[in-house]
């Protein structure tokens, strides 16, 4: 009680009254406590209450400078003396790793959307780490300044004692401590000048409205190579991420280091995250026996499946290792029998870019062009159907006759399984079926490619209508997918109203033009 009165303290100090209502609001691994306090007005801000000096002032002192450097961190507002308490701006409830969790429940079958989120994420990543090192003290970093061999090895025994020794496999000590040792000096013999965020995972990113992604807790950071927070990211177990996405989501994050400094060869750059991503996986079974095996807590037993799959994988690769000893200790570790009813990785979920077209512009040869009654009556209203060719194909209200109808029986159809029958293509397990079997992805590829090119000359015409449908076997599935996903496209790429019908559903919906 006494430490909440100091928060409220510190907020009435802060805004000049008492907040009207406080709500404590679930933390992260550390053993700081967090409040949400609302003023009159409904605004609100993040109270945290700590524990550690040394870690709130490492927090405090890195979100002020990335603050500083107009990096997407929250905003510091108010401090006590202390720094055991503090005010900072509210980003929000939705976590990345909340907006995903449909693609992680269903074993790594990700929607467009969710692949969207995850690529907006990744490239912002480098900004942090590149930019958000320059000019910043490392001395203020907690419980280190800088990623060295002394704490890598901490990590590796860590993974020894806590994991290893708890499988029972026989291994021979010092054959592995000198493995650890080269391991150590491989990981550390680039020196590096970029920050290390250490916590880098979806659950520390924030998702605005937007669908911006905001960073947290990053208190844990210090001076170090890039490599690791992107192989913390992308290798951790529970997310599943498909080895398509994952390989596309390296190539977005190489992209964006571009942006930043000047990258190794892409060969080099993929060796170099392997070694860290090997690194990555024995730290993580090493906390995952610790805290499943000792503390026996239920979720870190659950995690470790998932993430010795992800060593198996790595072991399978055509990357080669130099630690002769440890890599055959680790093949042993997968072939244990108490590892061996693990899932295989889900099918990979394909995705795919529109591609932009440049609209056909007249040549000034050509003269005046005469026009038609439809010309700049404007604005374009697009409508999109869904339909059952059993029941014969929408007719056109507006009487122009303009549109395309689209034949989705060619793609795989869903409605052939019982577990999708009394679903619709609006539904996330029918959207995950479609979009990890792709080939609905390439048939609208070509789609939005005719689309963007009519939408935009109707919309320089002064066009009022237009008209797309999209036809199956039940007007359920194919059809209805295509149609609110063309739909959706088309309002976010050019703004306009656009209007869904799925007739054979009876729902329809109108997206509003943007003003």
């Amino acid at each position: 009680m006494h430490r909440m009165k100091k928060l409220l303290d510190l907020y009435q100090q802060w805004k000049g009254a008492e907040p009207a209502n406080v709500q404590q609001i679930p933390g992260g691994g550390s053993n700081r406590t967090y409040y949400r306090l609302t003023d009159n007005n409904g605004q609100t801000v993040i109270g945290v209450i700590g524990t550690s000096r040394d870690e709130d002032h490492a927090f405090i002192y890195l979100t002020e400078h990335f603050s500083k450097c107009q990096l997407p961190v929250p905003k510091i507002l108010a401090k006590s003396d202390d720094l055991l308490r503090y005010l900072q701006t509210d980003l929000g409830s939705t976590s990345l790793f909340d907006a995903i969790r449909g693609g992680r429940e269903a074993g790594g079958r990700y929607t467009l959307k969710e692949q969207e989120l995850l690529k907006r994420t990744i490239r912002e990543l480098p900004d942090i780490q590149i930019r958000g090192a320059r000019d910043l003290d490392f001395s203020n970093c907690y419980p280190q300044a800088e990623f060295d061999v002394d704490s890598v090895l901490f990590d590796l025994n860590y993974f020894k004692y806590c994991f290893l020794k708890a499988t029972e496999l026989d291994f021979h000590e010092l054959k592995l401590e000198a493995d650890f040792r080269l391991f150590a000096k491989d990981l550390t013999t680039e020196t590096s000048d970029s920050f290390l965020y250490r916590d880098f995972q979806a659950r520390n990113v924030m998702i605005d409205h937007d669908g911006n992604p905001f960073f947290i807790d990053y208190q844990g950071g210090r001076k170090g190579p890039y490599y690791y927070d992107l192989a913390s990211f992308l290798w951790q177990a529970s997310a599943r991420y498909p080895h398509k996405l994952r390989r596309e989501l390296v190539y977005e994050y190489y992209n964006s280091l571009k942006n930043y400094i000047e990258v190794p060869p892409a060969r080099h750059f993929v060796n170099r995250l392997s070694l860290f991503v090997l690194f990555r996986t024995l730290q993580v079974l090493g906390a995952y026996g610790f805290r499943g095996y000792f503390e026996q807590k239920k979720h870190f037993i659950e995690s470790i499946p998932p993430a010795i799959q992800n060593l198996r994988e790595l072991l399978a690769s055509s990357t080669t290792f130099h630690y002769p000893y440890l890599m055959d200790l680790l093949r042993q570790l997968t072939e244990l029998p108490q590892f061996q009813q693990i899932e295989a990785t889900p099918s990979r979920a394909d995705g795919y870019k529109t591609t932009e077209i440049n609209p056909y512009k007249t040549h000034p040869q050509d003269g005046p062009a005469t026009f038609s009654k439809y010309d700049a009556q404007g604005p374009l209203v697009v409508r999109v159907f869904s339909f059952s060719y059993t029941k014969g194909i929408p007719e056109d209200e507006n009487g122009n006759g303009g549109g395309y109808v689209f034949d989705c029986r060619s793609t795989h159809n869903p409605g052939r399984y019982e577990p999708y029958k009394q679903l619709t293509g609006l539904d996330e397990p029918v959207i995950r079926f479609l979009e990890d079997d792709g080939e609905i992805l390439t048939f609208l590829d070509s789609v939005y490619k005719l689309a963007d090119a009519h939408v935009r000359r109707y919309i320089q015409r002064g066009f009022t209508s237009l008209m797309f449908c999209f036809g199956c076997t039940g007007g359920q599935h194919r059809s209805v997918y295509s149609a609110q996903h063309l739909a959706e496209h088309i309002h976010e790429k050019f703004g306009i109203e656009v209007r869904i019908i799925h007739r054979e559903q009876n729902i329809t919906q109108t997206l509003p033009a943007e003003k």
